[in-house]
């Protein structure tokens, strides 16, 4: 039955047709492990998740990197690091 204003559960898959070069897929399934080589639902689904992965990483090495260069932070770790030198000396091991 059938509830009126009742939302529709939302899928957890996505649908969408792709137009892909045939290169492109015979390269990918060339280099895929034989677990994603005759799939490629699966193939494209772990490639997306490579590449989302690979460009948050991309993102925080460049956020690291101004970081770095940013004269305040530079001199914010400074005093960190004058404020427990100290602790530098206490015969612990550096594991």
């Amino acid at each position: 039955m059938k509830v009126k204003g009742a939302q529709k559960a939302v899928s957890k898959t996505v649908r969408r047709s792709v137009a892909l070069p045939r290169q492109l897929i015979e390269a990918a399934s060339a280099v895929a492990p034989p677990e994603l080589s005759q799939n490629l639902n699966r193939l494209v689904t772990v490639a997306l998740q490579e590449f989302a992965a690979r460009r948050k990483a991309r993102e925080f090495e460049e956020a690291v990197t101004q970081m770095a260069a940013d004269p305040a932070i530079r001199n914010e770790c400074a005093a960190i690091n004058r404020d427990f030198s100290t602790a530098e000396t206490d015969g612990l091991r550096n594991d």
